[in-house]
């Protein structure tokens, strides 16, 4: 059966914590779909767990991304790869709760561009977590919300299913980090382009070790924060307009 949603999963040497995701993503999404865990190299820890998981399930499998490291290359490597009209990006870590998949590609099945999972808005919330990088995520959120009105109060968070045709259409120029979801999200706003969010509770992870770099990255989301508040645009030339910007 053709899949409905292509789940994609950027992973680094996750090792055996993947199989807690993998289950439960198994158990609990119920729509035709096809999971695919990508990682930078076949020696990563997570491949031999992933392959375990594929033998006993055929929606499950791995792809490895032979383009660039890191995890904004390993989402666009498994979207431009993506076989279903909905995409949905979900972390490796178990953050992200996986009985909401199912609602998220209906809603981007209904119209919506972007359905995202929103760690702010009324109903959802953040259990652990550094307090700086919360705090940041929140201001940014709440204030892209209220300002730019782009839809979601969590334009940050990773956990969002999109079109995979919009997708295509005003591609992906991030290179670094988890800007991929507050990038599509500003695109999907300069082009006018409807977004929507269900309520979701973020955990903070309970094993392994975050691979995220606030310092690092943070210059890269403010870039596309800022992108978000421009004038309306044609959606098939948003693409350009940030190329221009040089925003990556």
């Amino acid at each position: 059966m053709k899949p409905r949603v292509s789940i994609v999963i950027p992973a680094y040497n996750e090792g055996s914590n993947i199989e807690d995701v993998l289950t439960r993503l198994a158990e609990t999404v119920q729509l035709p779909c096809e999971i695919t865990v990508v990682v930078d190299s076949p020696d990563d820890s997570t491949v031999p767990f992933v392959e375990k998981f594929a033998r006993m399930d055929n929606r499950i499998g791995y792809l490895v991304n032979d383009v660039e490291p890191g995890p904004a290359q390993a989402i666009r490597f498994g979207i431009d790869r993506a076989s279903a009209a909905v995409v949905l990006v979900t972390m490796a870590d178990g953050c992200d709760d996986p009985q909401q998949i199912d609602h998220l590609v209906r809603l981007v099945e209904r119209g919506v561009v972007i359905a995202a999972a929103s760690r702010y808005s009324r109903g959802g919330q953040q259990v652990g977590g550094p307090f700086l990088k919360s705090l940041l995520s929140r201001t940014a959120g709440l204030s892209l919300w209220a300002l730019a009105r782009v839809g979601t109060r969590d334009a940050t968070n990773s956990f969002k299913a999109y079109s995979t045709e919009f997708v295509r259409t005003v591609g992906i120029s991030s290179d670094t980090g988890f800007e991929i979801g507050i990038e599509l999200v500003s695109k999907a706003r300069r082009a006018r382009q409807p977004v929507a969010e269900l309520p979701t509770i973020w955990l903070e992870r309970h094993q392994g070790v975050s691979n995220f770099k606030l310092a690092r990255w943070l210059p890269h989301y403010l870039k596309w924060y800022w992108f978000a508040f421009g004038p309306e645009l044609p959606l098939d030339e948003v693409r350009a307009a940030a190329e221009q910007r040089g925003l990556k």
